[in-house]
């Protein structure tokens, strides 16, 4: 292709020169020394936030919350809790928490942290992410943690009392996890007034956070602080057409900027892993055309379901003579800061989780993002440089984007996270402090799942299981099977089962007469009664013969993911152990197997019908079984599944199903009703 088929608003049209974007001058920066050139002290005098290091430490002795609001890359999230760290904020064995959204960034961070303190990562630096702590009880004083690792150890300790300082940050992405440790903050400070608190983000209604933590307190309570933006300016360029398929326009613009422009790195957003993979393999076609003296390109993945090696590998800087693409998910939004970014591509899409509390069924749906995260895209392309930011959506489509994403809690399933707080003695959910309220129908279901599945008791309080099960570091329903599996005699294949489905992607299909043999060494581990007895045989097949990368390439299967899930399993062990719960084996019985299953998937139930697809049983949802399941050309023999997640993409597609018999459901409140009438019938 010859141009960049893009257009700025009062150009002439497509192909034309873009506009410069407004940033007034004072607003850009001097080139920066290359990295070699400096010394990581200089580094960090050179950042935004270093000017106002005095004004933060006073306001850290004066106020009880401080509200800091920043643009990304302003150096708050690896300065503020080293000069915390250096103001003896860690003293006396207490440690400073930072907390993210995500454990890219999380681990990232405190990657970045650890080489300017000077110490090994795991020592004075560390980080905790779900199935991974890197630190050290004894040493680590500055720890870097998912807000859903710290809000699971209030479980633990209610009063967070190791910590000194606990710094949210990313708070604008309002996770549900964020919101909750930000309500239970507001009740720890009241009996823990020597504790801090700092709410940073880019894009932060920083006069609400403080409204939120004044109200009921001291208008002294709480504090803004501003870090003024300092970055390069971002051209912007939209298509004049909007695109049927983005995820090739994403691989062509690349492939474009890389033909025709100068040096810089690029960065583009798409949704979801099967996106970013389809898009890599578009490039891989575009490479072997690659002219013999341009410059190499070298495209890298960037979504939660690598591992933590694999997602750092994308802030390394390329060689000299190589560019760099990142595809990625919104990770890279506003979390992590990917230095050399000259270049954005935005599929203007992002995959976000809802949940219907009148079907009880939760989905990932596509959907366009909010202005406020078009805004922050852009932004990447500004940090070391001027850059340009290519919108993959005509201009006009902005009038129709939302100003901001709705906080996660209004879109979510409660039910671990109500169990979660009941565990800390929040009985009585309307006095609970919430920042935004989740919605009425939401928390009731809720908590009649909870009390369905005998988590709470009618008096509105936990049960015994119930206190165990919000211990687990996984959903509800994989918790119940794994204590449903002493009963079932299972617990060996449960604690598999309940790994192999906290990762993705298990098994490597490609494309083409590849995908076909692939497709043949698939079907030696699949099991006719579904997903899950099929991910079961891969693991013990997995186990059995040596764990190695060569086996599992021979076999189809994704080293990474089964390497993973090793990982997991080994950490619910320690808990079903600390629960006293047997590993024991069902020895094959398939039967015990499916029915354990039912007692946590018992709210997605469905039903085959004629057409090949299937209704849930709560709802009576039109579902499509997704290709990749070994059901997918199949009926099965009773007619009836139960699956682990639905996804909404183009149609309402389910994933890892296992057949099930129809009257097991009845356990659980289901009843059996007359089709003609919907009358229960005993």
């Amino acid at each position: 292709m010859s141009t960049l088929q893009f257009w700025k608003p009062g150009t002439s049209g497509p192909g034309s020169s873009l506009d410069r974007a407004t940033e007034t001058e004072e607003n850009v920066v001097p080139s920066a020394p290359s990295s070699g050139a400096i010394s990581i002290q200089s580094a960090r005098e050179r950042l935004p936030i270093f000017k106002h290091r005095e004004k933060l430490l006073y306001c850290m002795e004066k106020y009880g919350v401080v509200i800091l609001v920043g643009q990304t890359g302003s150096g708050k999230t690896t300065q503020l809790p080293q000069y915390l760290y250096e103001a003896g904020w860690a003293a006396d064995g207490n440690i400073i928490a930072c907390t993210q959204p995500r454990r890219v960034s999380a681990t990232s961070v405190a990657n970045r942290v650890a080489t300017e303190v000077g110490t090994i990562l795991g020592e004075e630096v560390g980080y905790t992410i779900r199935f991974e702590d890197v630190s050290d009880k004894q040493k680590t004083r500055i720890l870097y943690l998912t807000d859903g690792m710290l809000f699971r150890e209030t479980l633990v300790d209610p009063l967070l009392s190791r910590y000194s300082v606990i710094m949210i940050d990313e708070a604008h992405e309002r996770s549900i996890y964020t919101d909750l440790i930000l309500g239970l903050l507001k009740k720890i400070r009241r009996k823990r007034p020597s504790l801090r608190i700092i709410v940073s983000s880019a894009t932060l209604d920083a006069t609400g956070f403080r409204d939120y933590f004044c109200a009921g307190n001291s208008p002294d309570e709480a504090t803004i602080v501003s870090l003024e933006g300092r970055m390069y300016p971002v051209e912007v360029a939209y298509l004049q057409e909007p695109t049927a398929d983005y995820v090739r326009k994403a691989a062509e613009t690349v492939w474009s900027i890389h033909m025709q422009q100068s040096a810089g790195d690029i960065l583009v957003f798409l949704t979801g892993r099967e996106e970013i993979e389809r898009c890599l393999q578009e490039l891989s076609e575009y490479l072997p055309t690659l002219p013999r003296n341009a410059p190499r390109l070298k495209v890298l993945a960037l979504h939660a379901g690598l591992t933590t090696d694999e997602q750092l590998a994308v802030f390394e800087p390329a060689d000299r003579g190589t560019r760099k693409v990142i595809i990625s998910t919104n990770i890279a939004e506003a979390s992590v800061t990917i230095e050399g970014i000259k270049f954005v591509v935005d599929s203007g899409f992002v995959k976000i989780r809802t949940y219907n509390p009148t079907s009880a069924l939760s989905s990932l749906a596509t959907v366009p993002v909010s202005l406020a995260s078009a805004t922050q895209r852009a932004g990447r392309a500004g940090r070391t440089s001027a850059g340009i930011c290519y919108r993959l959506y005509p201009e006009s489509a902005l009038r129709s984007m939302p100003a901001t994403t709705p906080p996660e809690i209004t879109r979510t399933d409660l039910t671990t996270p109500i169990l979660q707080l009941k565990s800390l003695g929040v009985d009585d959910l309307m006095k609970f402090e919430w920042v935004t309220g989740p919605p009425a129908e939401a928390v009731l279901r809720a908590l009649e799942n909870l009390v369905a599945a005998g988590m709470v008791g009618e008096d509105g309080r936990l049960t015994v299981v119930g206190e165990k099960v919000a211990e687990c570091p996984v959903e509800v329903n994989i918790a119940r099977m794994l204590f449903a599996s002493k009963e079932y005699k299972c617990g060996e294949e449960m604690l598999t089962i309940a790994a192999m489905t906290a990762v993705q992607d298990v098994f490597v299909i490609p494309d083409g007469a590849a995908g076909a043999l692939a497709e043949l060494e698939r079907r030696k581990f699949t099991a006719e009664e579904g997903d899950h007895l099929t991910l079961l045989n891969a693991y013990n097949a997995f186990a059995r013969y040596g764990r190695a990368a060569s086996w599992c390439k021979a076999h189809a299967l994704s080293f990474r993911a089964m390497s993973r899930a090793v990982s997991i399993r080994a950490q619910l062990k320690k808990y079903m152990q600390r629960f006293g719960l047997p590993l024991e084996s069902c020895q094959g019985d398939a039967r015990r197997l499916r029915e354990c299953l039912v007692s946590g998937y018992w709210r997605n139930g469905a039903r085959w019908v004629a057409d090949g697809t299937y209704r849930s049983v709560r709802g009576n949802v039109t579902l499509h079984v997704h290709p990749n399941s070994v059901l997918f050309t199949r009926k099965p023999r009773s007619g009836w599944v139960v699956f682990h997640e639905m996804e909404e993409t183009k149609k309402t597609q389910i994933r890892i199903l296992t057949e099930i018999e129809p009257d097991w459901l009845l356990k659980y409140g289901h009843s059996f009703r007359d089709k003609h009438t919907g009358v229960a019938v005993s």
